[in-house]
């Protein structure tokens, strides 16, 4: 487990937490959040053992394990996959022993080396290696590409691969997240939420946290808070305390104003003033309880349009790419005021692409394409992030927009968006990630655009300056098109979903949830149609297949799966039960009345009983997880007997 005991975090001489105690345990899934700069990152270096506290004490398991993200990558010489695998040192360090064995013909060395590669899983390292990569958006070509030939944000996605392929007992995950898209995100999200071990991750983006986190820590008024539930159970839990703390204040504040007025009158008096002294000490002993402050440092709306024409945006048999290369094909598309649109799509499907000819970055290659006379674009997308002038403040940067802004115009407008005081007269080189797009933004928005397009908005931002460009969306009265992993952003301001996906652009009819089923669907059966193909097994026409033998070979699969059916069939009605009695328990624990000390026995039996329920929930999960493997495998007997019968 991991204690902390009155720990100080310092940063020069900033105080980024004070007297802050915390346990985790092994086995839970742990989310620390807080607004840029509050703690998080030196957090994770005491855990990484590279940084000690200021004060106070602070423990984790001797025999763990702990793996993180690297920000470097070290051998761009190597291939993907062996870099991926070069991440598990000691597996790399075995294989090596073993060539040095091999060579001095040691065969009880050899035979214990390979004992202990079979330990380590060297055996099938290399396809959970592909399959990870796989899951953070890789094709079968890239795992051999050199790891050079990939841009900074792909190889911070190949140090993630290898930070999940290590075996741990302590996974630190920064920011997974920002440099995936939404399709590597929901995998990713499925990949944690089997992990064994004990996993802190720092995140912004509140579904993935609500899909992967069973703890919430958060870093409040230079303190750590613990929460048990996820995102959703822990807004619920830290409202009620807030609102709770509120209340205290409120009530400390009216006895210190009758503690003040009973000094001030009788003070004076010789047979009230021991009365009155003994007042003043108790005024004195009283703690101060400080004020709540809930308000975001954020506060900013998109400016009222010019003009709304209708259409914005027209667009008939339109053909996109670059050159020769057609990416995307018989577009039809129109973009009316107050359309909401997420884009959804695989990685390199083309949600780029489409994105570009709309912010007239690219010309269509064929088509009729229209766009209205008094049509304004915001383009927000990373690679304007990287065009600032890093020479240049916030301050100039508006200033070059409108040279008619008075200097206290320009300065209230960028405290809007967190550009306080000298902040805006900051140069832009030394900012970091999030100030950087939040400026890019600012000068988007300053604009007064009537169609608004943003790719990836919410990279390195926090969740404040989310939750403030999700409510700023609200009010548009434009058009908008929006890119995002962010599933809270896309679920609260989209109203609908358009699927780009084998070069057609396309309304989708369900939500987020709905799209989620059909990516794992379709990379499922992307999957078995590359086996088929690796295999020499094409597709089975069933019409050329004699009616008895299919009819036999259907009766033995029947009978042959029957037993993990019916697992099956019963491990789901069990799953359903637990989850719902889980669910039971954590909105339990929402009651602030089980933290005081009174019901310190009744949370402890909560406590208990909720750890039993989630690791009866992970026994049955693998019951579930190995009869559906099994009946997969006979699946694929079938269909293999099927191919033969043919």
């Amino acid at each position: 487990m991991i204690k902390l005991r009155g720990i100080s975090l310092h940063r020069g001489i900033k105080v980024l937490c004070e007297n802050a105690n915390l346990e985790i345990f092994a086995g839970q899934k742990v989310a620390i959040i807080g607004p840029n700069g509050c703690g998080k990152s030196s957090m994770f270096a005491m855990f990484n053992g590279d940084l000690s506290p200021d004060v106070g004490e602070f423990s984790i398991t001797k025999h763990w394990k702990t793996v993180s993200i690297s920000q470097y990558i070290d051998n761009t010489d190597r291939t993907t996959l062996d870099y991926v695998i070069d991440g598990d040192v000691e597996l790399r360090a075995v294989e090596q022993a073993l060539v040095e064995a091999e060579k001095s013909d040691n065969g009880n060395e050899i035979a214990n080396l390979h004992t202990k590669l079979n330990e380590l899983g060297a055996y099938d390292v290399r396809a959970r290696a592909a399959t990870i990569l796989a899951g953070l958006s890789f094709s079968e070509a890239d795992l051999r590409r050199k790891v050079a030939d990939f841009s900074g944000g792909w190889q911070m996605r190949l140090n993630l691969a290898r930070a999940l392929l290590c075996p741990s007992d302590l996974l630190l995950l920064d920011e997974p997240t920002n440099h995936l898209d939404l399709d590597a995100v929901l995998w990713l999200q499925d990949y944690l939420q089997s992990y064994k071990g004990t996993l802190l991750l720092i995140s912004h983006d509140q579904a993935f946290i609500d899909a992967c986190a069973n703890i919430i820590v958060s870093f409040e008024n230079k303190t750590l808070f613990s929460y048990t539930g996820n995102f959703s159970s822990f807004q619920k839990q830290r409202a009620e305390r807030l609102l709770l703390a509120q209340k205290q204040y409120e009530k400390q504040e009216q006895k210190k104003a009758h503690l003040n007025d009973f000094i001030r009158r009788f003070k004076a008096k010789a047979s009230k003033a021991k009365q009155a002294q003994s007042r003043v000490k108790q005024l004195e002993k009283m703690e101060d309880l400080l004020p709540i402050h809930q308000a975001s440092g954020f506060s900013f709306e998109f400016r009222q349009p010019d003009k709304l024409p209708n259409p914005l945006v027209h667009m008939e048999e339109i053909k996109i790419g670059y050159g020769e290369k057609v990416i995307l094909s018989q577009v039809q598309f129109n973009l009316v005021p107050g359309s909401r649109i997420g884009l959804l799509g695989r990685n390199g499907a083309g949600k780029s692409t489409f994105i570009k000819l709309l912010a007239e970055e690219l010309k269509p290659l064929d088509g009729i394409y229209t766009t209205s006379s008094g049509l304004q674009i915001g383009y927000f997308a990373q690679h304007q992030v990287s065009a600032l002038n890093l020479q240049n403040s916030a301050f100039d940067h508006l200033l070059a927009l409108d040279r008619s802004l008075s200097d206290q115009q320009i300065r209230d407008y960028l405290g809007g968006f967190g550009f306080h005081g000298d902040e805006a007269l900051k140069k832009v080189e030394p900012m970091s990630g999030g100030e950087k797009a939040r400026l890019v933004l600012a000068l988007v928005v300053y604009t007064k655009p009537n169609l608004l397009l943003l790719d990836e908005p919410t990279n390195h931002l926090d969740m404040q300056m989310r939750e403030a460009i999700a409510y700023a969306l609200q009010s548009f009265e434009g058009a908008m098109i929006i890119v995002s992993h962010d599933r809270f952003l896309l679920e609260a301001v989209c109203d609908d979903f358009y699927l780009v996906d084998a070069g057609i652009v396309a309304a989708f009819k369900g939500d987020l949830n709905d799209y989620q089923k059909w990516m794992l669907s379709s990379k499922k059966d992307l999957i078995a149609e590359q086996n088929e193909l690796q295999n020499g097994q094409p597709k089975t026409s069933e019409s050329n297949i004699d009616k008895k033998v299919k009819k036999r070979l259907e009766a033995e699969f029947r009978q042959k799966t029957k037993g993990f059916r019916d697992i099956i069939k019963k491990s789901e009605k069990k799953l359903t039960q637990l989850h719902a009695s889980l669910k039971n328990i954590e909105e339990s624990m929402l009651d602030t009345s089980l933290y005081e000390e009174a019901n310190k026995a009744r949370l402890t039996a909560i406590i208990s009983e909720q750890a039993e329920a989630k690791s009866e929930l992970e026994d049955l999960e693998m019951v579930w997880l190995d009869a559906q493997e099994s009946l997969e495998a006979a699946e694929q007997q079938f269909d293999d007997e099927l191919s033969k019968a043919k």
